[in-house]
């Protein structure tokens, strides 16, 4: 899509009513607050008959109200208190990795590892204990195949409830019905297991049961158990991607990766750096917030088009007329290599760019976790696991891919999945 985008300019089609934009004026205009553009039938495959689905719902007002439910529980001053939980399980993956130092691991499978036992921790108060035993449980291989199955049948989702109305005769063949089936039984279990043991601290599922009691016709028990598998499905893949891609970018990339190791010992002299290391002290390691905001921009989790649909009127994008009823959508992949935002060097991992923007148009323009009103609500969660995580990991250990010289492997099914993050670690000297 970049290398389309290069040769066709700011629109391109590609199908038969469908379009992508990389217009930076029509981003405000398709995903701003108040937009008319709604969620194209795409997502109808990964919403199937639930009523209560943040990422999937079409109608703007219900999306309004279940959001409103529901988003204060993943605002930032909220998951403060889960902070010491996410601190845990940093101290387990800090375990883990001492272990195995002097052997190749697998640093991309083991942050995925953590990312799903941070979740298992903050919503129903228990790690799975994934890094426990260092493999999951199928849960990846589910959550892969749904992915899978969704990326393709979203584009003919006729054939989606076709499937879904003969699927008692001729049984399930889609994977995305995990998100649906398995996952979701998952999530369910998780549910029961954690009402029945009780904690002693308070999680997501708490806040979620809490707004239960205050607004039971709106938060029912399915509407607490969707945001549950919500949390399982989305929350642990995108952060491994985003973690996996800072640590590759860093380690390709040694000069920065040196810098990025000065500010942190520095700040460690300086004595602002605790055991465990703080959300609030990583807001002032600029260098940090630098190299994770770039990582994500060379590789955002999501690798297709946010497609909405053209309201009535049509819109004019680059001088051309787009009618209503076009799918219509922005790729993060290609606003991140603008040059008219980040440069001419829009492939390279160069962090230093987000230190000098004066124009503020860097992070105006990022779209890693989506725009305006539909942004990923676990952005919060994901930018703290990866917050805590980076300088925990690179003040205690030097790492070394390897393959120095190989490219790792990248698989676009929605999101951009990676293998090849294949390292040797050794302990630092002045750790």
């Amino acid at each position: 899509m970049i290398a389309l985008h290069q040769r066709h300019g700011k629109i391109v089609r590609t199908g038969p009513n469908e379009v992508s934009v990389s217009d930076l004026g029509a981003i405000k205009k398709i995903y701003g607050a108040g937009t008319r553009f709604k969620k194209s039938d795409w997502y109808s495959v990964w919403q199937g008959h639930r009523k209560f689905d943040l990422f999937a719902e079409r109608d703007e007002r219900i999306h309004r109200t279940q959001r409103r439910l529901v988003s204060h529980i993943y605002s930032m001053d909220s998951l403060k208190d889960l902070e010491k939980y996410v601190d845990d399980a940093v101290h387990v993956f800090i375990k883990k990795v001492e272990g195995m130092q002097g052997q190749s691991m697998d640093m991309g499978l083991w942050v995925q590892l953590f990312a799903f036992d941070v979740i298992g921790e903050v919503t129903f108060s228990k790690r799975f204990g994934f890094m426990d035993v260092g493999q999951d449980d199928g849960s990846f291989a589910a959550i892969e195949g749904a992915l899978q199955s969704a990326a393709w049948i979203g584009q003919v989702p006729w054939l989606y409830w076709a499937h879904d109305f003969l699927m008692p005769v001729l049984g399930n063949h889609l994977g995305i019905n995990a998100r649906h089936g398995s996952l979701r039984k998952f999530a369910a279990q998780e549910v029961a297991n954690r009402r029945d043991r009780g904690s002693d601290h308070q999680d997501m599922l708490d806040k979620l049961l809490e707004m239960q009691k205050e607004r039971p016709d709106e938060m029912n028990d399915m509407a607490v158990l969707s945001m549950a598998t919500s949390n399982i499905f989305a929350g642990s893949d995108t952060t491994a991607i985003s973690t996996r891609s800072i640590i590759y970018y860093l380690l390709k990339n040694p000069g920065y990766k040196r810098k990025l190791v000065e500010e942190i010992d520095q700040r460690k002299r300086e004595g602002k750096l605790s055991t465990p290391i703080t959300l609030e002290q990583t807001k002032q390691m600029p260098y940090l917030q630098a190299c994770m905001y770039e990582a994500l921009r060379c590789h955002p989790a999501v690798g297709m088009s946010l497609p909405r649909v053209t309201p009535s009127g049509g819109i004019e994008i680059d001088n051309r007329f787009i009618p209503e009823g076009t799918v219509i959508g922005v790729n993060p992949w290609v606003v991140h290599r603008d040059s008219q935002v980040y440069g001419e060097d829009v492939e390279a991992f160069r962090p230093d760019r987000w230190l000098k923007d004066d124009t503020g148009d860097t992070e105006r323009f990022f779209f890693a976790f989506g725009s305006g009103a539909r942004m990923c609500l676990g952005r919060n969660l994901s930018w703290m696991e990866m917050s805590k995580l980076i300088p925990t990991l690179f003040m205690h250990f030097e790492l070394e891919l390897t393959q120095p010289d190989a490219l790792w492997k990248e698989t676009c099914w929605w999101f951009v999945k990676q293998e090849g993050v294949h390292v040797i670690v050794r302990p630092r000297s002045s750790a």
